[in-house]
């Protein structure tokens, strides 16, 4: 997905890189989600990362082998929320975790979206790298510090008329050095 110029430019900057969060800004998923929601079927999607599963653990591998700092992926618009700790390889639930990535919903688009979409349960339990996901219109506020990186998923009430209500739907911490999702 990456052309050679533009992967060498990324793994420079993060190679020299003194932040104590690096964050990849993207628009499609990182994590390699299973979503045939049935533990004997394989469903990934093709228009994001799974769809380029080489270069994507390549890129993770990367980030686990030079011990980028606090590696962290912000995606979105991909009209649901996800929370996922990225491994090498997702499929290997006792691989460590490398890196953390947060899935922004679209604000308005798409109707209200669900808290609990269909299927959820199989899903969580088929994908353990997902820490959390839902389809609710919103956005994600993150409040960063040296030693945290909170992320809170907010949620809006109604987005098909004026009077929305926005509000905490879940929120998340993950230390620095430690790539684990905890719930807040």
């Amino acid at each position: 997905m990456l052309g050679f110029k533009q992967k060498n430019w990324m793994y420079q900057q993060l190679i020299s890189s003194r932040a104590t969060w690096n964050v990849l800004a993207q628009q499609v998923m990182a994590g390699m989600v299973n979503r045939a929601n049935m533990p004997d079927k394989i469903a990934y999607s093709m228009d994001q990362w799974p769809g380029y599963a080489a270069e994507r653990m390549e890129i993770v591998r990367f980030l686990q082998e030079r011990r980028i700092a606090n590696p962290v992926v912000l995606t979105g618009d991909i009209h649901s929320n996800w929370a996922n700790e990225l491994r090498v390889d997702d499929r290997q639930v006792d691989a460590p975790v490398v890196a953390t990535e947060f899935v922004a919903t679209s604000l308005s688009s798409g109707g209200n979206g669900l808290a609990e979409p269909t299927g959820l349960s199989n899903l969580l339990a088929n994908n353990p790298c997902v820490k959390f996901h839902n389809t609710e219109r919103g956005y994600i506020r993150c409040t960063v510090t040296p030693e945290q990186w909170q992320a809170d998923y907010m949620s809006v009430s109604d987005v098909m008329q004026p009077g929305g209500v926005t509000s905490v739907r879940s929120s998340f911490v993950i230390e620095s050095g430690d790539p684990t999702i905890k719930n807040v």
